[in-house]
Protein backbone atom coordinates (compact mmCIF):
# COMPACT_ATOMS: atom_id res chain seq x y z
CA UNK A 1 0.00 0.00 0.00
CA UNK A 2 0.82 3.59 -0.94
CA UNK A 3 2.24 5.77 2.11
CA UNK A 4 0.09 8.47 2.87
CA UNK A 5 0.59 11.80 5.16
CA UNK A 6 -1.57 13.89 6.84
CA UNK A 7 -1.65 17.71 4.82
CA UNK A 8 0.09 19.13 8.51
CA UNK A 9 3.03 16.86 8.21
CA UNK A 10 3.72 20.08 5.07
CA UNK A 11 2.29 22.82 6.59
CA UNK A 12 4.63 25.88 6.63
CA UNK A 13 3.43 29.33 7.68
CA UNK A 14 5.90 32.06 7.35
CA UNK A 15 5.20 36.09 9.07
CA UNK A 16 6.63 38.64 7.65
CA UNK A 17 7.23 43.07 7.99
CA UNK A 18 6.76 44.56 4.57
CA UNK A 19 9.87 46.46 4.54
CA UNK A 20 10.56 49.39 2.59
CA UNK A 21 12.92 47.38 0.01
CA UNK A 22 10.10 45.67 -0.30
CA UNK A 23 7.82 47.79 -2.25
CA UNK A 24 7.55 50.16 -5.26
CA UNK A 25 7.21 53.84 -5.77
CA UNK A 26 3.38 53.47 -4.80
CA UNK A 27 4.13 52.13 -1.23
CA UNK A 28 2.99 48.26 -1.94
CA UNK A 29 4.54 45.31 -1.92
CA UNK A 30 6.19 44.33 -5.64
CA UNK A 31 4.44 41.49 -6.31
CA UNK A 32 8.03 39.55 -7.43
CA UNK A 33 8.43 39.91 -3.89
CA UNK A 34 5.06 37.97 -3.10
CA UNK A 35 5.66 35.31 -6.37
CA UNK A 36 9.35 34.74 -3.94
CA UNK A 37 7.92 34.22 -0.78
CA UNK A 38 5.45 31.96 -2.28
CA UNK A 39 7.77 29.84 -4.26
CA UNK A 40 10.21 29.22 -1.37
CA UNK A 41 7.18 28.19 1.08
CA UNK A 42 5.74 25.71 -1.75
CA UNK A 43 9.74 24.71 -1.52
CA UNK A 44 9.45 24.15 2.30
CA UNK A 45 5.97 22.26 2.68
CA UNK A 46 6.82 20.50 -0.87
CA UNK A 47 10.44 19.11 1.05
CA UNK A 48 8.66 18.96 4.09
CA UNK A 49 6.22 15.87 2.70
CA UNK A 50 8.81 14.43 0.41
CA UNK A 51 11.92 14.87 2.82
CA UNK A 52 13.91 14.97 -0.17
CA UNK A 53 15.30 18.03 -2.53
CA UNK A 54 12.34 19.70 -4.92
CA UNK A 55 12.58 21.63 -7.69
CA UNK A 56 9.45 24.14 -8.97
CA UNK A 57 7.78 23.04 -11.93
CA UNK A 58 5.42 25.06 -12.19
CA UNK A 59 3.12 27.99 -10.92
CA UNK A 60 -0.61 26.54 -12.20
CA UNK A 61 -2.48 29.99 -11.14
CA UNK A 62 -1.96 32.75 -9.08
CA UNK A 63 -4.90 34.97 -8.00
CA UNK A 64 -3.21 38.85 -6.79
CA UNK A 65 -6.32 39.66 -4.88
CA UNK A 66 -5.60 43.05 -3.15
CA UNK A 67 -2.75 44.97 -2.46
CA UNK A 68 0.14 45.20 0.59
CA UNK A 69 1.40 48.14 1.84
CA UNK A 70 4.44 49.34 3.41
CA UNK A 71 4.05 48.40 7.40
CA UNK A 72 1.42 45.61 6.84
CA UNK A 73 2.26 42.01 8.53
CA UNK A 74 2.32 38.98 5.48
CA UNK A 75 1.53 35.64 6.46
CA UNK A 76 2.33 33.20 4.21
CA UNK A 77 0.82 29.71 4.81
CA UNK A 78 1.38 26.44 2.21
CA UNK A 79 0.49 22.71 2.06
CA UNK A 80 0.47 20.51 0.08
CA UNK A 81 -2.85 19.08 -1.35
CA UNK A 82 -2.53 16.74 -3.97
CA UNK A 83 0.60 14.25 -5.27
CA UNK A 84 1.47 12.60 -8.71
CA UNK A 85 4.44 9.31 -8.25
CA UNK A 86 6.79 12.59 -8.24
CA UNK A 87 5.22 15.51 -7.91
CA UNK A 88 3.43 17.73 -5.13
CA UNK A 89 0.69 20.28 -5.64
CA UNK A 90 1.04 23.35 -3.20
CA UNK A 91 -1.62 25.62 -2.20
CA UNK A 92 -0.03 28.60 -0.94
CA UNK A 93 -2.08 31.69 0.39
CA UNK A 94 -0.61 34.83 1.37
CA UNK A 95 -2.83 37.37 4.42
CA UNK A 96 -2.26 40.55 5.34
CA UNK A 97 -2.79 42.03 8.75
CA UNK A 98 -2.61 45.69 8.88
CA UNK A 99 -0.90 46.90 12.14
CA UNK A 100 -3.54 49.78 12.80
CA UNK A 101 -6.22 48.24 12.12
CA UNK A 102 -5.63 44.80 13.10
CA UNK A 103 -8.00 43.72 9.75
CA UNK A 104 -7.09 40.65 8.48
CA UNK A 105 -7.84 39.77 4.48
CA UNK A 106 -6.93 37.15 1.82
CA UNK A 107 -4.30 38.64 -0.61
CA UNK A 108 -2.84 36.32 -2.80
CA UNK A 109 -3.53 32.33 -3.60
CA UNK A 110 -1.63 30.26 -5.73
CA UNK A 111 -1.17 26.60 -6.81
CA UNK A 112 2.83 25.19 -7.20
CA UNK A 113 3.85 22.26 -8.69
CA UNK A 114 6.93 20.76 -7.42
CA UNK A 115 8.86 18.00 -8.37
CA UNK A 116 11.02 15.84 -5.92
CA UNK A 117 14.45 14.59 -6.73
CA UNK A 118 17.18 12.61 -5.48
CA UNK A 119 20.94 12.88 -5.34
CA UNK A 120 21.40 12.48 -9.18
CA UNK A 121 18.74 15.21 -9.85
CA UNK A 122 16.07 12.74 -11.71
CA UNK A 123 12.34 12.67 -10.09
CA UNK A 124 11.76 10.15 -7.16
CA UNK A 125 8.68 9.04 -5.55
CA UNK A 126 6.96 10.49 -2.98
CA UNK A 127 4.04 9.85 -0.30
CA UNK A 128 0.57 10.31 -1.14
CA UNK A 129 -1.70 12.93 1.19
CA UNK A 130 -4.46 12.60 3.13
CA UNK A 131 -6.77 15.74 3.13
CA UNK A 132 -8.44 15.93 6.68
CA UNK A 133 -10.62 19.24 6.92
CA UNK A 134 -13.16 20.34 4.57
CA UNK A 135 -11.11 23.13 3.27
CA UNK A 136 -8.38 20.56 2.27
CA UNK A 137 -11.12 18.05 0.38
CA UNK A 138 -11.97 21.09 -1.54
CA UNK A 139 -8.90 21.69 -2.62
CA UNK A 140 -8.02 18.01 -3.14
CA UNK A 141 -10.67 17.91 -5.64
CA UNK A 142 -9.93 20.51 -7.58
CA UNK A 143 -6.34 19.92 -7.88
CA UNK A 144 -7.63 16.21 -9.25
CA UNK A 145 -9.21 18.51 -11.54
CA UNK A 146 -6.32 20.43 -12.77
CA UNK A 147 -4.41 17.43 -13.02
CA UNK A 148 -7.13 15.79 -15.32
CA UNK A 149 -7.07 19.35 -17.59
CA UNK A 150 -3.34 19.17 -17.58
CA UNK A 151 -3.15 15.57 -18.81
CA UNK A 152 -5.91 15.74 -21.27
CA UNK A 153 -3.99 18.89 -22.87
CA UNK A 154 -0.92 16.93 -23.13
CA UNK A 155 -2.62 14.34 -25.15
CA UNK A 156 -4.41 16.26 -27.91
Amino acid sequence: MEQKLSTNVSRTIQTKLVLPPDTNHMGTIFGGKILALIDEIAAIAAIKHSKTAVVTASIDKVNFRSSVKLGDILTIEGFVISTGRTSMEVYVKVECEHIDTGERRLTTDSFITMVAIDGDNRPTAVPGVIPETDEERELYKQAQERRALRQSGRKS
